[in-house]
């Protein structure tokens, strides 16, 4: 019996899931976050933000979640489905990079907290890096992490 080709990044960042959804933050979270109410962004919406991001800026991972929140009128966004959208979108776009396209989502202008380079992204931590670098951030090694000096001066607003 043959087996079933998986979707692409570009078919799963286009399967919205029946996102967005609004859902009160889970007992489990409250801890961390707090009561109230939390947005489950859609794959599409998280990559929305991350396309807007212009060479020379970045975002974290926690801002992007800030900007769906605020949009929402709600809480928070999940941290753990903003996450996962954002590595899918960042798999999408190198994908079409494969195929040739030029406009896709910069992926390597968003980053987790702390300015720290996510090594899981599409061509690792030299492409990133060299990526970052060529629109003028300049990035230093510490410990295991790869960190853009400077980063909360080149947040996107």
């Amino acid at each position: 019996m043959a087996t079933k080709p998986g979707k692409t990044w570009s078919e799963k960042l286009n399967d919205s899931k029946d996102l967005p959804k609004i859902e009160r933050v889970p007992l489990r979270m409250q801890k961390r976050f707090g009561k109230g109410t939390m947005t489950i962004p859609s794959p599409r919406e998280v990559d929305a933000v991350m396309k807007k991001v212009v060479s020379g800026k970045i975002i974290t991972i926690n801002r992007i979640r800030e900007k769906i929140a605020k949009r929402h009128k709600t809480d928070i966004a999940c941290p753990i489905t903003t996450g996962i959208f954002s590595w899918i979108a960042a798999h999408a776009a190198d994908e079409q990079k494969q195929k040739g396209k030029k406009n896709i989502t910069p992926y390597w202008r968003t980053l987790k907290e702390g300015g720290v380079i996510n090594k899981k992204y599409p061509g690792g931590i030299e492409e990133q890096v060299m990526l970052l670098e060529t629109e003028g951030h300049h990035i230093i090694q510490k410990g295991s992490e790869w960190i853009v000096v400077d980063w909360e001066k080149n947040l996107t607003r």
